[in-house]
């Protein structure tokens, strides 16, 4: 495990960038796919990684309170030196409750976290719907931590993403720091780590 802190390029206002992944629902989904919601969060995370794990009550908390806001994990891990993050096994935290977003898709790939910039698990991004013709056209208007537990054991005290989706919903500019998410680094096909 290397612990790594978020570090994207993308900047405030940037378009989410586009994706077409395969859900463990047998769906594909593109950002259109979430054009009806006021927001979309999303995620670069795991099944494998402590600090991800840490993060999963909240994400399911989030995805079952906000009926304006899609909350969308995204696993790029490369399977074969992390099983556990295989698309079976997706598919299976999924099945017995473990994870319950409004989508939980794989990057195969692994363009799709590179396009955003992630580097660590969990890693957020919230983006505003800015387009109201439902074409999903989103801008990024928070990147940064969950809440202010830092590490998997901590309970935490503070929830930054409740405070920007609270924002975004009630029109409101998202007046936060954006402190970096930490976690475990992506696990790059290429990287060895």
């Amino acid at each position: 495990m290397v612990l790594t802190e978020s570090e994207s390029e993308l900047q405030e206002g940037d378009a989410a960038p586009a994706f077409e992944l395969p859900g463990t629902d047998g769906e594909t989904y593109t950002l259109e796919s979430f054009a009806d919601g006021e927001a979309l969060l999303v995620v670069f995370t795991c099944n494998h990684c402590p600090y991800a794990q840490a993060k999963f009550d909240l994400l399911n908390d989030l995805a079952d309170e906000y009926d304006d806001v899609s909350v969308v994990g995204i696993n790029p891990n490369d399977a074969d030196e992390y099983p556990e993050d295989s698309f079976e096994k997706m598919k299976a935290y999924v099945d017995d409750g473990r994870i319950d977003y409004d989508a939980y898709l794989r990057d195969e790939s692994q363009e799709v976290a590179a396009e955003y910039g992630a580097v660590c698990t969990p890693d957020p991004f919230l983006f505003a719907n800015a387009d109201e013709s439902g074409d999903g056209e989103f801008r990024l208007v928070y990147h940064g931590r969950l809440d202010d537990a830092l590490n998997p054991e901590d309970e935490p005290t503070r929830f930054h993403i409740r405070e920007a989706i609270d924002a975004v919903l009630a029109g409101d500019d998202v007046d936060l720091e954006w402190k970096p998410s930490q976690g475990c680094s992506i696990k790059w096909n290429d990287a060895g780590d």
